[in-house]
């Protein structure tokens, strides 16, 4: 799975170290998600999400195959972002 950073203004240590805290908290989360709806052998490096640091908002990047985003976006907004992306981090 990759992310990609959304973010406006610019690229300084505090904000390269928000990421990473997210991306420890968002990935173990988002995992299990992934994983209450494909196999175990399913190949995770098709999933690509784009984490909006400014809104507090991921979503299913356009890189994400149309098959896969079809099946985890019904209930993908509520499971990640239906908490308090504040409680992510």
């Amino acid at each position: 799975m990759t992310f990609n950073w959304v973010f406006s203004g610019d690229d300084n240590p505090a904000l390269k170290r928000t990421c990473i805290d997210l991306e420890y908290s968002l990935r173990p989360r988002i995992m299990r998600f992934l994983l209450s709806r494909f196999d175990v052998d399913a190949d995770f490096t098709n999933f690509y999400f784009d984490v909006n640091v400014d809104k507090q908002w991921v979503s299913i990047s356009d890189k994400t195959p149309k098959e896969y985003a079809i099946k985890i976006s019904p209930d993908f907004d509520q499971a990640i972002n239906g908490s308090s992306f504040s409680s992510v981090a």
